[in-house]
């Protein structure tokens, strides 16, 4: 499971009102007749238009200033494997939703009349996307660039000759256009891959939007404090401040497992990848101390999101790897988090 919690800020501005993000978030509905919608939802309701979520956030924003954000969105993004486990289905992402939200509220290191934050306290909306498209950290771009880059260079001569702005034989251009998509490693029903070409297989994932304000528009519920759980003095009283997102990621991911009985391997670990970006080496001499039967789905888990697992298949005890080893690994497994192909 991969998790991201992100403030509304894009290009160094705070939008007045969330009905930009809410509009990227309805693309799914665009063209299915009004009984095939998709509808946003919160904790107990089910059928949330976007109109009702762009009020219901911009309304909420009593005292906040205009260089603050107004809301948050999470990003819960299943693996193949994980979404697997659930047979890809949108009422159990749902109710793994509205558990990940009481995570969530209990993450907060703060008091609402002088009580912990609940799930009660929090305005949010949530909607479960089917879709996926490649964009350009996927290997499958990547590895069709040099093509892409070639068949655009060709285009662009054709448009010079067809403008009467250089000579060419166009038919020849074409051909090699023809040749080079043919020839193209990563293609998807006879087409090359391109950046918005849609994945293949169960790509669920939900989207949440969370307005910064509590659900009574008095306190302010920040998710990216600069505070870790902390308790200060302020006008003689102590008060409690932060947010322990890693508590937060842990525990979500941890219902994930005990909601669907799901048996999570060290490589799809939040722990994992903690120690991936501190320890590199130690991660990976974790991987090689695995049991038999484990290491083995690691190895396959780690191969399918495109990393060399060769330098790992050596006896532990014989583990020496080099910095340069090291560092191919690192890219790899990089590469395979930024895409979210693992779930890391």
């Amino acid at each position: 499971m991969y998790i991201t919690i992100s403030a509304q800020k894009v290009d160094g501005n705070y939008a007045q009102s969330a009905s930009a993000f809410v509009d990227y978030l309805e693309k799914e509905n665009q063209g299915k007749d009004r009984a095939d919608l998709e509808y946003f939802f919160d904790q107990y309701e089910n059928k949330i238009t976007a109109a009702e979520v762009v009020a219901e956030i911009d309304g909420n924003t009593t005292k906040l200033k205009k260089t603050e954000p107004k809301y948050y969105s999470i990003t819960l993004n299943p693996s193949r494997r994980e979404l697997k486990a659930i047979q890809d289905s949108p009422d159990d992402l749902k109710r793994y939703t509205r558990e990940v939200m009481k995570a969530y509220a209990k993450a907060f290191n703060r008091e609402i009349n002088n009580r912990p934050v609940t799930v009660e306290d929090l305005k949010y909306y949530a909607k479960v996307e089917r879709q996926r498209t490649f964009k350009g950290t996927d290997k499958e771009i990547r590895e069709n660039q040099p093509y892409a880059t070639r068949i655009l260079e060709l285009k662009q001569q054709i448009r010079g000759i067809e403008a009467g702005k250089q000579s060419g034989n166009i038919r020849e251009l074409n051909k090699e256009i023809n040749q080079l998509e043919a020839a193209a490693p990563h293609r998807l029903n006879g087409k090359r891959i391109v950046r918005g070409t849609a994945k293949p297989g169960p790509q669920s994932h939900v989207h949440i939007i969370i307005s910064r304000k509590d659900a009574s528009n008095r306190y302010s519920l920040s998710p990216g404090s600069k505070h870790k759980t902390s308790e200060v003095q302020m006008h003689g009283k102590t008060v409690k401040r932060g947010f322990d997102r890693d508590t937060f990621i842990k525990n979500s991911e941890n219902t994930f497992d005990t909601l669907f009985k799901y048996r999570r391997n060290y490589v799809e670990t939040y722990t994992a990848r903690k120690t991936f970006l501190k320890d590199p080496k130690l991660y990976f001499s974790m991987i090689t101390k695995l049991p038999t039967n484990e290491k083995a789905v690691a190895f396959k888990l780690l191969q399918k999101s495109g990393v060399n697992t060769t330098l790992l298949s050596i006896p532990t005890s014989k583990l020496q790897l080099t910095i340069k080893a090291i560092n191919q690994l690192k890219k790899g497994i990089g590469k395979a988090i930024e895409s979210g192909s693992i779930g890391i």
